[in-house]
């Protein structure tokens, strides 16, 4: 059997930055790969994980840095300030690091009430002392009015990893278990009804958590974890996606075992969204040997942020290799591919 590529045969070709290249998707995905990877090129950059993970002076550091514009700024289960939080927190985790210290910019536009600011700065602080990390330094710039949404900000994070610890894309494995620890879009689904004034009689929250405590949990366990990623943008199909391209080997997932919330699939099917695409911030996937699957699920299911937790799918080494697939339920196997840019944008 021929490999199957997936390629648009007239790719449009763009002279300007247009939403969806932020968006987690096939744009997004050009956009590093074309634009910017190629121009800061170097061996830990090339890893494409979450955090970079560098050695100094014997030391095993994981870096990382992320910048939040969500609208609206405050919506059920969170608000930015969590997000920028727990967002860099999660990212820190994503390589198996124990968060240590956090940065803090703000680019704010004039205009902005000084009430919610202090709202949103208080509630950085506390999911910062709740994961037991500090924000040790930061910048703030203000804009002129119209030149922003309110208020951005951007937060690097450092972390400690074990010597031990090696997890990472490229340890992916055939064989291997693909576990989630949450219920999917449900981030994506409370930031969306929130902006657009939906009532559907719901009463979602968005899974805004650090999971920085329940990640080391599962290496207190003795996991041998292959790979890590949180779900962010582009959800877990284009997360899927990625991985299984990176690692050359297929990703095969069962529709039926995947956790969504019932408010969720109703929004979902009214407004005609794939909740495999949308963002969640408290859910990730988890790579870990077959021989492994129980105890990971047993690690899981002892924390609150992973109650959920279930087997989703398997890697396989079967042709297509780097391919993503889905077992629907009517039996049939559906590949993934990556949106153009995002369903939901402006929701991390």
């Amino acid at each position: 059997m021929p490999d199957l590529e997936l390629n648009c045969p007239l790719p449009l070709q763009y002279d300007q930055i247009v939403m969806a290249h932020g968006g987690g998707g096939r744009l997004m995905q050009q956009l590093l790969d074309r634009i910017i990877q190629p121009v800061f090129s170097n061996p830990v950059l090339n890893q494409k994980h979450d955090s970079a993970v560098v050695n100094i002076n014997g030391a095993k550091l994981a870096f990382t840095t992320d910048s939040y514009v969500v609208k609206p700024l405050f919506f059920p289960g969170g608000d930015i300030g969590k997000l920028a939080v727990c967002g860099t927190l999660n990212d820190l985790a994503m390589s198996g690091a124990l968060p240590l210290y956090l940065s803090c910019s703000l680019i704010i536009e004039e205009g902005f009430a000084i009430n919610d600011l202090q709202r949103i700065i208080q509630s950085m602080q506390h999911a910062a002392q709740q994961a037991g990390v500090l924000i040790v330094t930061g910048d703030t710039k203000v804009v002129d009015h119209g030149s922003g949404d309110g208020v951005y900000i951007n937060t690097a994070g450092i972390g400690m990893v074990e010597e031990k610890i090696n997890v990472s894309p490229a340890r992916i494995q055939a064989g291997d278990s693909i576990i989630i620890n949450s219920d999917l879009a449900r981030h994506g689904i409370a930031v969306m009804l929130e902006r657009e004034g939906l009532n559907f009689e719901s009463t979602l929250q968005s899974d805004c958590a650090d999971l920085s405590g329940l990640v080391q949990l599962l290496i207190q366990a003795g996991l041998d974890i292959h790979c890590l990623r949180d779900l962010t943008r582009g959800g877990l199909a284009s997360c899927l996606i990625e991985l299984a391209a990176a690692s050359h080997y297929a990703i095969e997932i069962d529709e039926t075992a995947l956790p969504i919330h019932e408010d969720v699939k109703s929004a979902c099917e009214i407004l005609g969204f794939d909740p495999l695409y949308i963002a969640n911030e408290g859910c990730f996937a988890l790579f870990v040997p077959e021989a492994q699957t129980e105890q990971a699920l047993a690690a899981l299911h002892r924390h609150p942020f992973g109650r959920q937790a279930c087997l989703i799918g398997k890697v396989k080494a079967t042709h297509p290799q780097g391919l993503a697939t889905l077992q629907t339920a009517m039996g049939i196997s559906r590949v993934m591919d990556l949106l153009s840019g995002e369903q939901l944008p402006r929701i991390c």
